[in-house]
């Protein structure tokens, strides 16, 4: 029974005769403690918690109740009565005692309290309850410790980008009711979406950690003099990979390393709408634009879009995929094999029920999992790819000698006939350096067989190694940093990854030195070929998918231009054919692409005079200058000089202005990278 019971069955019994003795004993023994209390503790500061609180006025009220009812108790009852006035005494000195109120923050209150105050020939009076007057606010600020890898928005920041959107103010915040300890933590207020806000200086970013991933070196393309060198010559490229290694890079509080920035696969990360071609015979159209530039008002940018033939559901061929998996020791990361699982699973789901998939495994050595299984079947295929488990070395040359084996015996004519390898590139068994498996590569491409590549994980990434790989075996590469990514790869651009309708697609591009004094080809480092290779149907080069776009971008010098860097050679002599034949010319190059079906061994041509008439002002499509904004971007993060005066704050005023219809967030996505890295600048 507890004691409120005790109480009330006390309230209903029928007391015997009061006893004055002990009815006096019992109100001077409380009076006393009272007192007692009241001379030590009067107007007490303290930092009680709201249970001492209550539990003293539920004392003092209890204590004012029983004397208004004026219970008379027996001796026998006086026990129990006496619980309300030690409760009291007791209630007192907790909350005054500093050890009940260790750790608690409540602000400093000043409590009032009298004791009853009870007059022997007077009926008793209730007591009010003691008063609680609240502290005047801390002068104190409260201290906020940002996190480790975040970043706090101040007040003081600025904007960057007019076209975007106005930051959410924050709500007002109360007066601190208490002073933080100053270790404690407080989370800085989130950013506004689509805001454009340059971080205050005394923001905390992460600092820039040192990378395991291996990337290859390279120079960016220098300004070439049109009378010297007047031919540009590449590969096309429509891999992805850098753009995801620097939004990764972006993301984790550090900017990247400048060998990672490709600047035409970002770029090419974004689907663009050129105008595509009319049949599959002609597998390609063209559109080509000159612009002014945006970071200089004496140069232009000669813009070169391309669009593939969209195969039409009817007409995909039947696949051959052979998943080529890498279940080594270093592929045991959250962001590594499980990852590529899940993102198998949901390529599996896109495939047509009568394409087949096999997968074949390496760690210490290669072997066939699942050997070619209808996707109908898919149970199957899902069972085999759940069962995977990473450990040991990576025997990269013989998984890569087994898929291909198992690709060519089941070989399907006039099918899609791919290897579609998924590692982290770090090859440490048989043939691993770039060179061994650059031939292994370029001797199993003759089979037929086309090649996909796609990264996972960071740390010890070799995405140099992968460049390698897709560059020579007719193939593709992509990292997938995310399940999003993964779902972009290979379920919305599925098509375009899987069903190649070209292959060895060269660009080359005639520059006329009447027009056009200096050029630069922004990007495509990498992919860059001799003159003589356009013509040489045995130097291999880029595939399109279906659907593809492939976008290059030139920055020209025009003739007479004040921002011409090179001079005339004084003893050289001017090609005075050349110059008179085109000084009344209006064209400014000559471009060309070359290329083979995916069947066939001998290349096809294609020409297009770039003239004066491709010439618009500022009101180019959102998709010419949002692709000028991302090159700009690349550019920037590479450190490129001609960039040195055109801020990422520009770059995000031109990206924004041009986002066009963003269905997939991709271009939002960008514009917040942009002012991560403007940020990570500013902490350098």
């Amino acid at each position: 029974m507890t004691d409120d019971q005790d109480l009330n069955q006390l309230g209903r019994m029928t007391p015997p005769p009061p006893s004055d003795a002990a009815k006096r004993a019992a109100l001077q023994a409380a009076m006393r403690a009272f007192d007692t209390a009241d001379a030590k503790n009067t107007a007490v500061q303290t930092q009680g918690s709201g249970f001492i609180r209550r539990l003293s006025s539920i004392a003092t009220q209890l204590w004012s109740e029983t004397m208004e009812k004026k219970l008379l108790l027996s001796t026998s009852a006086l026990g129990g009565l006496l619980i309300l006035p030690i409760a009291g005494y007791v209630s007192w000195n907790m909350m005054h005692d500093p050890r009940m109120l260790a750790g608690d923050q409540q602000a400093p209150v000043t409590i009032e309290a009298q004791p009853p105050q009870v007059d022997e020939p007077k009926p008793v009076q209730p007591q009010p309850v003691p008063t609680v007057e609240p502290a005047a606010p801390s002068p104190l600020p409260v201290k906020r410790a940002p996190l480790a890898g975040q970043v706090e928005a101040l007040s003081s920041s600025k904007t960057i980008g007019q076209a975007a959107e106005k930051p959410v103010p924050a709500a007002p915040m109360p007066a601190p009711a208490v002073e933080m300890a100053q270790d404690s933590l407080a989370a800085p207020a989130p950013m506004a979406n689509q805001s454009f806000t340059r971080l205050d200086s005394e923001a905390a970013i992460a600092p820039q950690q040192p990378s395991g991933d291996r990337v290859q070196r390279f120079d960016t393309n220098p300004v070439k003099r049109v009378a010297d060198d007047p031919v540009s010559t590449f590969s096309i490229d429509v891999d992805t990979a850098s753009y995801a290694m620097v939004r990764r890079s972006l993301k984790d509080g550090a900017l990247p390393d400048p060998d990672s920035v490709r600047v035409e696969e970002m770029i090419n990360y974004f689907p663009y709408d050129w105008k595509g071609p009319q049949s599959r015979e002609t597998p390609f159209n063209t559109t080509i634009t000159v612009t002014p530039t945006p970071w200089n008002q004496n140069t232009k940018l000669m813009h070169i879009g391309i669009k593939g033939y969209d195969v039409i559901p009817a007409e995909k061929p039947r696949a051959n995929l052979v998943f080529l998996i890498d279940v080594s020791g270093s592929m045991d990361e959250p962001d590594k094999l499980p990852l590529l699982k899940s993102a198998f699973h949901m390529l599996v789901g896109k495939l047509d029920p009568k394409d087949k998939v096999s997968i074949v495994t390496y760690a210490g050595n290669a072997g066939t999992v699942l050997e070619p299984t209808e996707v109908k079947d898919k149970a199957k295929i899902f069972d085999a790819l759940n069962r995977l488990e990473a450990g040991g070395s990576t025997a990269g040359e013989a998984g890569i000698k087994e898929a291909y084996r198992l690709a060519k015996a089941n070989f399907v004519k006039d099918g899609v006939n791919r290897v579609m390898l998924a590692t982290d590139g770090d090859f440490n068994v048989g043939q691993s350096s770039d060179d061994e498996l650059k031939t292994l590569i370029e001797d199993e491409r003759k089979s037929g067989v086309f090649l996909s590549v796609f990264g996972f994980g960071e740390g010890n990434y070799n995405d140099e190694m992968m460049q390698v790989l897709a560059q020579n075996g007719n193939g593709t590469a992509a990292y997938i940093d995310t399940l999003a990514e993964a779902e972009k790869t290979l379920v919305q651009e599925a098509t375009s990854t899987l069903f190649p309708i070209a292959k060895d697609v060269k660009i080359q591009v005639e520059f006329n030195p009447a027009v056009v004094a200096e050029y630069r080809l922004i990007g495509y480092e990498t992919r860059a070929l001799k003159r003589e290779d356009f013509n040489n149907d045995r130097i291999d080069a880029g595939e399109i998918g279906s659907g593809h776009t492939v976008t290059a971008i030139y920055e020209i010098t025009p003739k007479n231009s004040p921002a011409v860097l090179t001079d005339d050679l004084r003893y050289a002599k001017p090609n005075a054919a050349t110059a008179d034949a085109k000084a009344g010319s209006d064209e400014y190059a000559f471009f060309k692409i070359r290329y083979k079906l995916p069947n066939e061994d001998v290349s096809k041509l294609i020409t297009t005079p770039v003239t004066k008439a491709n010439e618009v002002s500022a009101a180019a499509s959102d998709d010419v200058r949002f692709s000028t904004a991302v090159a700009a971007f690349g550019q920037k993060l590479r450190g490129t000089d001609s960039l040195a005066t055109y801020s990422y704050a520009d770059i995000a005023r031109l990206g924004a202005g041009s986002r066009g219809d963003d269905a997939f967030g991709y271009r939002s996505e960008f514009l917040s990278l942009v002012r991560l890295a403007d940020a990570l600048e500013a902490k350098k």
